[in-house]
């Protein structure tokens, strides 16, 4: 799709040698996620801590409002076979960024009014997971567009760099925001992060490839065969069971049950939830620009299987946190250093690993199967979490959730995945490669 003069040779993906640096196209991009991160940790310490200081919710009101956002997902599948029939995933893209910034807004109108409500809450959770939903379905064939298959992993680095270094600055910062000028307003923030990565999205020349005609098949259909390529392919099943088995329970011990364990068991303060985090996120900033390397090192097979362990075990380390208040502050600090590392080694080895073994037609299919398993799974946890901190407590909670996390490596060991190594070599014979020509012919 080129859109002006001079177009065409930016829109031709760097060679392999040349750095993303240099691609200006994959920095605008990368901007616009980087701007977009920050400002979702805002969102995700206000929005729980709404609940709990100015309406005064329960454990089990905490967990739905964290089982609201991800509930969308449910519908993943339908929502991926429509994207698939869609030519321009970059507009779609920029619809969900629209979409969630005008959802956030209404939490700051509603404040000026004083009519915010726990109701209000429940809605804006279901809308802005409904605008991610939207916006991860068209995520996939866009990407493959802009990055050539020999830097898949360096840019699912960067990207996630950005994300881990929005969850050291974002929480700190947010929590001083959220005490400076109130959780409702300090969304603002988040909203206009949105409407800045919509401008910088918006602007990327990307030659995307015609709509399905109108012989596809149903979307009942497209959808069917979606999640049943996943189901039948080797690695794309035994990665959707552990990213399943362990998003359901890392989400038993979720982030709305951790703000609220570190408010009223911990006794910290906002602000020094938001610091703890900060401080802890390190560990994912760390894993992030880590994980290419420890991939040529492990191989990236390894690399999944070292992350899915590493992700959930130090939710016990924040349920164990007792002592003074500096001795809780840096046990919950700690946890989130070791469980940081692990998620970005997990997240951009198998991300890669995806992106490389699925083929081009089938991306938003699949990408919405998984969005249905994988992240419909996520509000079943937040909610048996809240459910189980009702009747056992949180810190039940939190080490049910630590150590059922690590049974996800149950689903990799069979599997062909500890012994792919590279994605240029192992990867390839699982497929991918007629994705990657057809993606090559439409760059």
């Amino acid at each position: 799709m080129t859109t002006e003069s001079g177009a065409a040779a930016e829109i031709s993906p760097p060679a392999k040698t040349s750095s993303l640096w240099r691609d200006r196209r994959f920095t605008r991009f990368w901007a616009g996620e980087t701007v977009s991160q920050f400002g979702d940790r805002i969102t995700e310490l206000a929005l729980p801590l709404i609940a709990v200081s100015t309406l005064g919710a329960s454990a089990n009101q905490v967990a739905w409002l964290t089982a609201l956002v991800w509930a969308p997902n449910l519908l993943g599948v339908f929502v991926g076979a429509w994207v698939d029939r869609r030519a321009r995933k970059r507009r779609l893209m920029v619809l969900a960024d629209i979409l969630r910034a005008a959802v956030l807004l209404s939490l700051p109108a509603a404040y000026a009014l004083g009519s915010v409500t726990l109701t209000q809450l429940y809605v804006v959770a279901v809308l802005a997971g409904a605008g991610e939903l939207l916006f991860n379905t068209a995520y996939p064939p866009f990407f493959v567009r802009l990055v050539p298959r020999a830097s898949y992993v360096d840019a699912n680095s960067r990207i996630s760099t950005s994300r881990s270094a929005s969850y050291v600055a974002g929480p700190a910062v947010g929590g001083a925001l959220v005490q400076a000028l109130t959780a409702p307003v300090a969304i603002v923030l988040d909203a206009l992060s949105f409407l800045a990565s919509a401008a910088l999205i918006g602007r990327i020349p990307v030659d995307e490839p015609p709509a399905t005609g109108p012989a596809a098949p149903p979307l009942l259909r497209s959808a069917r065969e979606g999640l049943a390529f996943v189901v039948r392919h080797p690695v794309l099943r035994a990665s959707l069971g552990c990213a399943t088995t362990v998003n359901f329970f890392t989400f038993v011990g979720g982030s709305g049950l951790l703000v609220l364990f570190a408010t009223r068991d911990l006794g910290l303060s906002a602000g020094a939830i938001g610091l703890a985090l900060g401080l802890g996120a390190t560990g994912a900033l760390l894993g992030a620009v880590c994980a290419p390397a420890i991939s040529r090192r492990l191989g990236v097979g390894r690399g999944i299987l070292v992350g899915a362990v590493l992700f959930p075990a130090p939710i016990a380390l924040a349920a164990a946190a007792n002592g003074p208040l500096w001795l809780r502050a840096t046990a919950l600090a700690g946890a989130e250093f070791l469980s940081g590392f692990g998620v970005m080694l997990f997240d951009v080895n198998l991300n890669s690993l995806q992106t490389a073994v699925i083929p081009d037609g089938m991306r938003s299919r699949v990408a919405g199967a998984f969005g249905t398993v994988n992240y419909g799974v996520r509000p079943v946890g937040a909610v048996a979490g809240g459910a189980l901190a009702t009747l056992l407590g949180l810190r039940p909670t939190l080490l049910t959730a630590a150590v059922g996390g690590c049974l996800s490596l149950l689903w990799l060991l069979p599997s062909p995945i500890p012994r792919i190594r590279d994605l240029e070599g192992d990867a390839e014979a699982y497929g991918g490669s007629e994705g990657d020509g057809a993606a090559a012919e439409a760059r």
